[in-house]
């Protein structure tokens, strides 16, 4: 038996953590049961200890920069030792203030609030005075940077990420050892970004500071041992007459090529009051790439269709003569055959944004464009241009977080397929360092759309890191009181919005994001870590109970019992139901929404009584669990009014208290049979909306699992299947798509919707984490299904599981890794434990 997949807090070799005492990770290959397994590095050798356990923390002190290489050795069930592992490593980032030699620098200009202006560039040359060992370059900015040392780019795209920067920014390290000669520069262009330029719907201005500026720190080790450092301070070189001339993360990009920098002046050194932290996540990265097959459109402008909705940017190469032009235009929709942005824009007298515009200027000769400070979401670029431009010069980039996929799904229907293949497509068109709603209009943090979605996610992919980021992003945004935000970070919101911020099922998500992934990757450091702010929001929540504003009371309930029921504050509720369902109007945003409120908070207070119980917090247990006793008998005398009756063909409604159990057994008897009568009013179509819409399908399988199959497979609107089958290759925000009709809901890269598919990897093929090296397997197959299938590499080794139609019913195929076991579930109810290996089971 062998260690395989080692991993360090859950990353592969990474450079520049922070994390004290880091974990390290691995799974087993070969053999049944690992009984011990011995880590080696250069100053600790944990001996061999007895354990199945498939990780380790390491003890040691760690200092900043040290470089730690490990091994490991394991022993199966029969005590026979194995070979070493592949080596791994990690090492540590700066881990003091005081570490950080580097000023603070900006372009030394005074800065206009209502101005914008072009990329600063800056530069620093410099020689070696020996051999190198090793450099790293320590790096981070209020702003875009990209970074090229000697001419070579090392910066990831996008850095540092999106964060509150007036509370946490993050650093990103590189090893540039080898870009190192005799002679070397190092130049650094910095741009707005999130932190000055465009944020939001309504591209707001200026939410984290007016200045941009830039902390750079490479630290080069020499053969000998000494080192040297080389810092950002006022010595550096500095101007803003390099070729871009205006960078906005969603309006683009205005490019000279003519122009290059003079750095003729000195950098300004400034101050910021944060100390740079490490993300401790996977870096943006550049991804697939599309080449366009080329049309003109019925105005005459070249159009590139790539086939794929993505978030990224394009790159050309055109031979040019000097002042030539080419503007690209970037979008996701066509309009009789011509591009429109009709669907992610907004607009008013004064501006329209998102522009997803780039407009180059050429230089004499060969000219090779690729976009340096903005992403777009796109399926098409259109191309005016002078200069001979063919399809074989043009190609899109995705650009998004390096997310290790670990999740696949095949079925008997391939519109079922290719909407998990949307899912995942969304899924990475929002994940550049943030969950966020789309890569077009908004790009925001939306809490409601990450944490419905983080199940599906981590089936999907290795999402832990990426989600203890984000939740870091919600815990910057709380406010004093615990109330956690609808949106984090929160550049960008519009102040209307503000009122939101405690929506149920949106600002949960501070609590139900850490819950959801312990129980995905066994992790109670997510509790552990995370708990003190959780409980400040739960305690913040129970204070909402018994108030009433700004709305009337309902009649016809007893009055004791509006003291346990939640109808503070301005909510979303549902949000987002079939227009023929219930239509939108204003007093969605402005009113409180007593029924979703209350079941919410009934099921985060269930929530957070688990977690106390896990973490050892038993009076709070107790205090939490009292607190969803109280209101779950307050939501179960609400639905007894007319206003909030149970008798009603809204989906939501029943879905709701059926999943999170809020009714006494009276009231889910019926409410249950009131469902199936929804469902058949509606011709078996979805008419949930935002919240009520990844839980449909577990509600009916609890009745009947034909149930289920009959929604999943309707390929009518609004249904899962009616997007691919419209041709969509990614989820789109509205049901009608391309055709809605309801306000400001357009996008059509929107992964919400998709949150379904944790329901076909977890109950349709059965794949359940259930405890340390432990999974649960319960598949239920139906439907006009002849075959299913999933698999999922989970952070105890890869599980696989699926059925298919035969003569006498249904027979399953189940991959169990090494060091773990399964509890098989039959449709029955009976159950058998599985070994490591592959089993055939007759259901």
């Amino acid at each position: 038996m062998n260690a395989v997949c080692l991993k360090t807090e859950y990353l592969i070799d990474p450079i520049g953590i922070d994390i004290p005492n880091p974990r390290i990770f691995w799974n087993c290959d070969g053999g049944v049961k690992q009984t011990a397994y011995r880590v080696v590095s250069e100053k600790w050798d944990s001996g061999k200890v007895e354990s199945s356990s498939m990780h380790a923390q390491y003890p040691l002190c760690l200092v900043s920069g040290e470089r730690v290489n490990y091994r490991i050795k394991l022993w199966d069930e029969n005590g026979a030792e194995g070979d070493w592992s592949e080596p791994a490593f990690f090492e540590m980032g700066l881990l003091r203030a005081s570490h950080w030699q580097a000023k603070w620098i900006a372009g030394d200009y005074t800065v206009n609030k209502k101005a914008r202006y072009p990329a600063d560039c800056f530069r620093k040359a410099f020689s070696l005075n020996g051999k190198v060992r090793s450099a790293r370059l320590y790096i981070t900015a209020c702003g875009l940077y990209s970074a090229a040392l000697n001419g070579v780019r090392v910066s990831m795209p996008l850095a540092p990420g999106i964060t509150d920067y007036r509370k946490r920014v993050q650093y990103q390290t590189y090893d540039v050892t080898a870009l190192l000669r005799e002679s070397n520069a190092l130049e650094i262009m910095l741009a707005d970004g999130w932190y000055r330029g465009s944020c939001g719907a309504w591209g707001l201005r200026n939410q984290y500071g007016t200045e941009t500026k830039l902390l750079t720190q490479l630290v080069i080790t020499y053969e000998d041992g000494k080192k040297e450092t080389v810092a950002t301070d006022e010595t550096w070189q500095w101007s803003n007459d390099g070729p871009i001339r205006f960078a906005d993360n969603k309006d683009g990009e205005i490019v000279d090529a003519r122009m290059q920098p003079s750095f003729s002046g000195r950098a300004k050194v400034t101050a910021h009051s944060v100390t740079p932290t490490a993300s401790n996540n996977v870096p943006i990265a550049e991804k697939e790439t599309f080449k366009g097959k080329m049309t003109v459109t019925p105005g005459g402008r070249k159009l590139f269709d790539f086939g794929q909705n993505i978030a990224g940017y394009v790159s050309f190469s055109v031979n040019a003569k000097a002042g030539q032009t080419v503007t690209v235009r970037c979008g996701e929709l066509l309009e009789n055959g011509e591009l429109t942005l009709k669907n992610i824009q907004l607009s008013n007298k004064k501006k329209t944004t998102p522009l997803q515009k780039i407009e180059y200027v050429c230089r004499d000769g060969v000219n090779d464009y690729k976009t340096t400070f903005a992403v777009f979401g796109f399926q098409y670029a259109e191309i005016e241009t002078e200069a001979a431009l063919g399809e074989a010069d043009v190609t899109a980039v995705a650009v998004y977080s390096d997310l290790e996929e670990t999740g696949t799904f095949k079925s008997s229907n391939e519109l079922l397929n290719r909407f998990v293949d949307a899912t995942r497509w969304s899924a990475k068109n929002n994940s550049a360092d943030l969950p966020t709603d789309c890569p077009t209009r908004e790009r925001h943090g939306w809490l409601g759309d990450a944490q419905i979605f983080v199940k599906t996610a981590s089936y999907l992919f290795n999402y832990l890191p990426f989600a203890r980021k984000f939740e870091n992003d919600v815990c910057d945004a709380q406010h004093k009181n615990g109330c956690f935000t609808q949106i984090a970070p929160v550049g960008g919101v519009d102040f209307y919005m503000n009122a939101m911020d405690g929506s149920a099922g949106w600002s949960d998500a501070g609590v139900f994001i850490p819950y959801r992934l312990y129980l995905q990757y066994g992790d109670a450091h997510m509790l552990r870590d995370y708990y003190d702010r959780m409980r400040r929001f739960a305690d913040y929540k129970i204070k909402t109970l018994g108030k009433w504003y700004p709305t009337a009371k309902p009649t016809g309930i007893d009055p004791r019992y509006l003291r346990s029921i939640s109808n503070y504050g301005q909510s979303y509720g549902e949000w987002a139901e079939p227009a023929d369902v219930k239509a939108f109007a204003v007093s969605d945003f402005v009113s409180p929404h007593p029924e979703e409120t209350t079941a919410y908070l009934v099921y985060l207070m269930d929530v957070m009584a688990k977690i106390a119980h896990v973490l050892g917090e038993a009076d709070d247990e107790a205090r939490f669990r009292a607190a969803a006793d109280k209101a779950r008998r307050g939501y179960q005398k609400l639905v007894q009014t007319k206003q909030f009756s149970l008798d009603t063909d809204r989906q939501a409604k029943l879905v709701r208290p059926l999943y999170f159990g809020l009714l006494n057994e009276a009231q889910t008897v019926f409410a249950g049979q009131r469902l199936i009568r929804a469902l058949d009013h509606y011709n078996w179509r979805l008419g949930t909306g935002f919240l009520s819409t990844p839980l449909i399908l577990y509600v009916l399988a609890q009745l009947d699992v034909e149930y289920a199959y009959r929604l999943l497979e309707n390929e009518e609107i609004p249904g899962w299947l009616s997007m691919p089958k419209a041709g969509a290759n990614t989820i789109w925000e509205a049901w009608e798509g391309p055709n809605s009709v309801s306000g400001g809901i357009g996008s059509l890269n929107h992964y919400s919707k998709g949150a379904v598919v944790e329901w076909l990897f977890g109950e349709m093929c059965g794949i359940q984490i259930s405890g340390e090296n432990h999974f649960t397997v319960a598949p239920k197959p139906g439907g006009s299904f002849t075959f299913a299938e999933a698999s999922y590499r989970s952070v105890w080794g890869t599980v696989e599981s699926g059925w298919e139609k035969t003569e006498s019913g249904y027979a399953c195929s189940v991959t169990v890794p090494a060091n773990t076991t399964a509890t098989f579930v039959l449709p029955d109810g009976r159950t058998q434990t599985l070994q490591p290996g592959r089993h055939r089971i007759d259901l």
